[in-house]
C-alpha cells in the first residue's frame, strides 16, 4: 500500500490530523514564503510593516472570535475554542503599544482582508467543520511559527517582555505541546464521515491561500517600509 510522504503510515491508517497536516503542507510553505513576512524576518522592514500586519490580524481575529462565541454552543466544535485562546484583547495592546490612538484608521483592513473576513463570516458561523478548518488554519500556527515571529520582532525592533507581541502570548493555555497534541486528537475523534473530512480539508486549503493573498497584499506597499541601507 502507498504510505504518506510524512508519518510512514499506510493512507488507512493515517489520522486525518495528519492528513490535513500532510495535504495542507505546500500551502502553509507558500504562506509562510512570502516576500513581506520572509523580508520582515530578516530584519529588511520598518517597525511600522510589523504593524501593519498585526493590524490586519485584528480584523480577521475580531470576526473569526465572534465566530468562537457561537460555535461554544456547538457540541462538535466547542472542544477546540476554549476562552483561553482568544487574542482580541491582546491585539488591541499590540496596537495601542505599536501604533497609539488612530490605529484603525491608520490601518484599515485591506482587500484581501476583507475577503478573507467575509469567508469567515459565510462558513464559520453555522458549519463547525468550516470553522474548526479556519480555526486550525490560524491558531495551531500561531502557537507555532508564531512563537519564533515573536521572538525575531523582539529582537529586530527592540521589544521587551510581550510589549508589542502579546498576540502570541499562550501563557493562558498552559502547556502549548500538550495543547496542541489534545487538539489533534479532537481534531482525529470528532464525528465527521469521510465527506465532510475532506470538505474541511478544502477548506484549510482555501484558508492557507486567503492568508497568502493578505501577506502578499502587504508585500505590494513593501517599499514604503523598507530600511534605509
Amino acid at each position: 500500500m502507498t504510505t504518506t510522504e510524512t508519518t510512514g503510515q499506510t493512507a488507512a491508517e493515517e489520522t486525518f490530523s495528519a492528513t490535513i497536516r500532510r495535504r495542507s503542507w505546500s500551502g502553509h510553505q507558500s504562506a509562510e514564503g512570502e516576500g513581506f513576512l520572509d523580508v520582515l524576518m530578516r530584519g529588511g522592514l520598518t517597525r511600522e510593516a510589523y504593524t501593519a500586519m498585526v493590524a490586519q490580524h485584528y480584523w480577521a481575529y475580531e470576526v473569526l472570535e465572534q465566530a468562537s462565541a457561537v460555535m461554544r454552543g456547538n457540541d462538535v466544535a466547542a472542544p477546540f475554542c476554549p476562552e483561553t485562546l482568544d487574542r482580541m484583547a491582546a491585539l488591541e495592546a499590540d496596537l495601542a503599544f505599536l501604533a497609539g490612538d488612530g490605529w484603525r484608521e491608520t490601518y484599515p483592513a485591506s482587500a484581501s482582508t476583507v475577503r478573507y473576513i467575509e469567508r469567515i463570516k459565510e462558513k464559520c458561523f453555522d458549519w463547525p467543520g468550516g470553522f474548526v478548518a479556519h480555526h486550525y488554519t490560524r491558531y495551531l500556527g500561531d502557537m507555532s511559527g508564531g512563537q519564533h515571529i515573536a521572538k525575531v520582532m523582539r529582537r529586530h525592533f527592540g521589544l521587551t517582555g510581550h510589549d508589542g507581541t502579546e498576540f502570541y502570548n499562550f501563557e493562558a493555555v498552559g502547556d502549548l505541546d500538550a495543547f496542541k497534541t489534545a487538539y489533534r486528537t479532537a481534531l482525529d475523534t470528532a464525528p465527521w464521515d469521510d465527506e465532510e473530512r475532506e470538505s474541511i480539508i478544502q477548506e484549510v486549503l482555501y484558508a492557507y491561500e486567503v492568508n497568502g493573498a493578505v501577506l502578499r497584499e502587504l508585500g505590494d506597499e513593501m517599499e514604503q517600509w523598507r530600511k534605509a541601507g
